[in-house]
């Protein structure tokens, strides 16, 4: 159940620093703000929004809320694979899986088996913005490509041994430019009208109807596509990886769910049409499917939603950072890196480089789901076996 930071500010659990309660605060002071901002257990302060807010808006929307990484969300598949027919070496099927996913700071596609996947994507999406800014290259290469951060594939078990995929990724570098220069447009709408006061510039919206508020639009909800269809493009080429090291082994795909957790969408709550913006939290409707997933090294979560009215039929989308990459790779060693990552497959040889997604600098991610049984049922717990991510 929530705790009540005041009447516009319900939050989960009790793990959720004070900075994050006053950023969150300020955001649901705003009058565009419809009844409450829902903070998830996993929540913690963000650039422009609090990471973890289910935002409620009536007739604007506010572009920084949704952040930078448009459509960033999760994709898991089921196979039919026991755990016990994997090899019993995973380093070849780590370095498969690096090969097919380009995975860090900017990269894409410049060579290899799915390169042309971005230009088949695109040339059936095309976007004016895109095109404008000339954004299209990047676009394309990156298409299919990781990106860095907790961005990662793994290769996960479940308690009665089935083999499944989970993956993590967003719109790459293209939705970040789209975002960046719809985040700069808003603030500057916010400074025609000096009679709107912003409790925080980053806090800027457009109001429906407005040119701005259309174009903005246009292109978030291509970045979504962008994103889903990315994430679809990557678990492909993961599980063609998977074939490849299975050989004559014969199994298949039991089951797949694609869901976004930084994106807004119009739904209706309380009879009333909202734009729902879930900066960092899942959609989790009853019935919804969603996957959770925990920090490098620890447990994914395949959830079921509950439609709590009160979190607008959302949840957690992760375990949540409880201190800042810089933070983390001061307080952390490799060493120790190496200690928590014991018995799975992993980018052993570059532990300096992954320090900043040690399992020490985010949340508990079964203490996250402890808080949240009100807004989504546990159907599988994972147990990662290999893990691979941008170092």
């Amino acid at each position: 159940m929530p705790n009540k930071y005041n009447e516009k500010l319900l939050y989960w659990g009790n793990d959720i620093e004070g900075d994050t309660l006053a950023q969150a605060a300020r955001a649901a002071s705003l009058d565009i703000v419809e009844g409450h901002i829902a903070l998830m257990p996993d929540a913690h302060w963000g650039m422009g929004s609090t990471i973890g807010s289910v935002i409620p808006t009536k007739g604007a929307i506010i572009p920084a809320a949704v952040g930078v990484d448009i459509g960033c969300g999760m994709i898991a598949v089921e196979t039919s694979i026991k755990i016990e027919d994997l090899p019993d070496d995973l380093r070849p099927l780590l370095s498969r899986i690096e090969e097919a996913v380009p995975a860090g700071v900017g990269r894409g596609h410049e060579r290899g088996y799915n390169a042309l996947a971005g230009d088949k994507w695109y040339s059936k999406h095309p976007n004016h913005s895109v095109k404008e800014f000339d954004l299209g290259g990047r676009a394309t290469t990156q298409f299919g490509s990781l990106g860095s951060g907790n961005h990662f594939v793994e290769i996960c078990e479940d308690p009665d041994g089935n083999v499944w995929i989970v993956l993590h990724s967003g719109s790459r570098g293209v939705g970040n430019k789209l975002a960046q220069r719809h985040i700069k447009i808003a603030k500057g709408v916010m400074k025609q009208y000096f009679d709107i006061k912003l409790p925080d510039p980053a806090l800027a919206y457009f109001t429906e109807g407005t040119d701005e508020f259309n174009a903005y639009m246009t292109d978030l909800m291509w970045a979504q596509e962008y994103a889903l269809g990315n994430r679809e493009t990557m678990m492909d080429a993961v599980l063609g990886c998977v074939r490849n090291v299975m050989g004559d082994y014969r199994w298949k795909e039991l089951r797949r769910i694609n869901c976004h957790h930084n994106y807004t969408a119009q739904e209706e709550h309380d009879g009333k049409m909202l734009w729902i913006t879930r900066k960092g939290a899942i959609k989790a409707d009853v019935g919804d499917w969603g996957v959770i997933p925990g920090s490098m090294g620890t447990s994914s979560f395949i959830v079921k939603g509950l439609g709590n009215p009160l979190s607008f039929n959302s949840s957690a989308h992760g375990a949540g950072r409880r201190m800042s990459r810089t933070q983390a790779k001061k307080d952390f060693t490799p060493e120790s890196l190496t200690e928590a990552m014991a018995g799975k497959t992993w980018l052993e040889d570059r532990p300096q480089a992954l320090l900043d997604e040690h399992p020490g600098s985010y949340k508990d991610i079964h203490q996250v789901m402890e808080d949240q049984a009100d807004l989504v049922r546990i159907d599988v717990e994972l147990t990662q076996v290999l893990n691979y991510k941008g170092a």
